[in-house]
């Protein structure tokens, strides 16, 4: 019987030691069985795979009637802007889907149809509130009035004029024209040149988003507020920008006055700003883009992200960033956002990046033809969608953009 020998120290370093040279071997190459080409997410000529998946469980929500109401009071229970926004990123996405392949034209107008019909009546008849947090209610008095939310009718105004981009609706027509009515009366009583969100508290997020439909309003009602928008951006570099990152900050009075809560940039901000920004002054918007490419852009091992808060800037964890890894500073919500700008902006590196971290904690799964993120919901779903299929849309309206250096 042979007794069992106790291995040697030299042994036991031996074996540590091939260890760690495995850990750093391996480790780092850990992303590459989650990259994929992005040609499957991407394409300038068709609609991608992976966005064609992706848009099916969207579609089939806006089909099945028990289905949409299921999945929207989900997101009205938890938070009743995912309601909202689900709704105004999926009509984007169809705009865009629909100019790039003629042939799911009338169909896309047919959901976007229902999608926008069934917003406004739910506005008609519960009011803004509906889709705004419990705090509107209670956080104050409205310093513009009467009172209206500059996220309800931006976002409402973007989905009329998407719409009206791919098939002129006389009906929407004349409702568009009076929303961005109520948006240029509004902005220009702010002296930055912004609307509330909520009560004495304008988003950069929304008011961009507004800035977006008045520029769509103009190419469809030949209407010209090229010297709003410009003053708009000039009052933006000098009131409402950070001057550690030259970022602009996501939220503040309507005087201008920089709000605790929303301290300086945000990633669930700035990425969607600076998208929006393109198609009003295409310079300033790649300005935006490169800060905050530099500011909240990670990459840990080929894995990509975007943290909430500029490392210069400090930040605290509220409902539109969630939950914030710590000493990385990673924000799933910001990273989600950070799609639409990196393909906005043709950065193929830093999309592809985001991909590989989206189809290792995204936990993709394909089933009937459909892409689902088990790790996300509609909302998060239509933010990818949008940044799979965006450009058309916004190519109809001021000409291709530039690549990303």
């Amino acid at each position: 019987m042979k007794l069992f020998k106790r291995p040697t120290i030299k042994k036991i370093l031996v074996q540590a030691a091939a260890l760690i040279l495995a850990f750093f071997i391996w480790i780092p190459m850990v992303h590459l069985f989650f990259k994929e080409d992005i040609s499957n997410y991407l394409s300038d000529d068709a609609i991608s795979p992976k966005a064609k998946m992706l848009a099916g469980r969207q579609l089939k929500i806006w089909r099945d009637p028990e289905l949409r109401k299921i999945e929207l009071q989900k997101m009205q229970n938890r938070n009743p802007e995912w309601d909202f926004m689900s709704r105004t990123f999926f009509v984007l996405s169809l705009a865009n889907m629909a100019i790039r392949e003629p042939g799911f034209k009338d169909e896309a107008c047919g959901i976007m149809d229902c999608i926008i019909d069934a917003t406004l009546e739910t506005e008609k008849r519960n009011g803004m509130y509906h889709f705004l947090l419990e705090y509107a209610s209670r956080s104050g008095a409205w310093k513009i009035d009467p009172p209206r939310s500059i996220f309800i009718d931006g976002e409402i105004a973007l989905m009329l004029g998407a719409r009206r981009l791919v098939g002129e609706k006389p009906e929407y027509a004349s409702l568009h024209r009076q929303r961005i009515s109520s948006i240029l009366e509004r902005m220009g009583k702010s002296p930055v040149m912004c609307s509330e969100s909520y009560p004495d508290e304008c988003w950069i997020f929304c008011n961009t988003i507004a800035l977006a439909s008045i520029k769509m309003s103009d190419v469809l009602d030949k209407t010209d507020n090229s010297e709003f928008l410009a003053r708009w951006v000039d009052t933006a570099r000098k009131s409402l920008t950070d001057r550690k990152t030259g970022l602009l900050i996501s939220t503040y009075t309507v005087d201008g006055s920089p709000l605790e809560c929303g301290f300086g940039p945000e990633g669930t901000s700035i990425w969607l700003a600076c998208h929006m920004l393109q198609i009003i002054d295409r310079d300033y918007a790649e300005d935006q883009y490169r800060r905050a490419r530099k500011e909240l852009s990670g990459n840990l091992l080929g894995f990509g992200y975007s943290r909430e808060w500029p490392v210069s800037c400090r930040g605290s964890m509220d409902i539109d960033s969630g939950p914030v890894v710590p000493v990385l500073g990673a924000s799933a919500s910001a990273s989600g956002l950070a799609f639409i700008a990196a393909s906005a902006f043709k950065d193929k590196e830093y999309f592809s990046r985001l991909i590989t971290s989206l189809n290792c904690g995204g936990f993709p799964l394909k089933k009937d033809g459909m892409l689902y993120y088990q790790a996300g919901n509609p909302v998060g779903d239509a933010v990818l969608l949008y940044s799979f299929v965006e450009g058309p849309l916004w190519e109809k309206i001021s000409g291709k953009g530039t690549a990303h250096e």
